[in-house]
């Protein structure tokens, strides 16, 4: 894949540039909280937060240069199964837009490594379709594909996660949501869920570089 990034006009699947910055006084530094169908990259010292219940992230960084970023995305239903389905293309489109925005900012392919979380079973409206699982199957395949050493994961189970990932170091640090007090999480993909539903992503997205 190589050329200029085409993005696709549609708000509905563009990923968007988190926006959510905040002091995050346990680690007594500036962070990012990236949520449903947003990714971050960055080469500051600062710490990036998710929370994750059927989607995914992957946390990419050249682990050379420091540079790295996190997304946050789940495959819309539909479609057949494998790279090429219409409900992968969405996935694939998600992860080229922050291996775009890394390479834009100076990370080599060759030093790119990757940690990926999530795909938990916690949405009863996607346990049918195994949602989750398709999530954690096709990154992990997508990076098989891109050559991206995938050098930790914590994938499937039926909790919530929270994952905070400090590119310069390539640190992350992920707790279970054993017990969760409020649907915050669930309401946030179930939204997202209904926007991939109602939107039909239509276009490709090549890699920069």
């Amino acid at each position: 894949m190589k050329g200029l990034t085409a993005v696709h006009p549609d708000p509905g699947y563009i990923e968007h540039l988190s926006t959510n910055r905040y002091f995050d006084r346990t680690f007594g530094c500036d962070a990012v909280k990236v949520l449903p169908g947003e990714y971050f990259v960055t080469t500051s010292d600062i710490v990036l937060v998710t929370v994750l219940g059927s989607c995914v992230t992957a946390c990419v960084r050249d682990r050379e240069k420091g540079v790295g970023g996190m997304n946050h995305f789940m495959l819309p239903e539909g479609g057949a199964e494998g790279m090429l389905s219409t409900s992968a293309r969405y996935g694939a489109y998600a992860m080229e837009v922050l291996l775009n925005h890394l390479l834009k900012m100076g990370a080599r392919r060759t030093n790119l490594e990757a940690k990926v979380f999530g795909g938990g079973r916690v949405m009863a409206s996607l346990q049918q379709s195994q949602v989750g699982e398709k999530n954690a199957a096709f990154v992990l395949d997508y990076l098989a594909t891109e050559r991206i050493p995938v050098v930790a994961e914590d994938l499937l189970d039926i909790y919530p996660r929270k994952v905070y990932f400090f590119p310069a170091s390539g640190r992350v640090m992920m707790k279970k949501l054993v017990s969760v007090r409020n649907n915050t999480v669930l309401e946030r993909e179930r939204e997202y869920e209904a926007r991939l539903r109602r939107d039909n992503l239509q276009g490709d997205v090549e890699l920069f570089g």
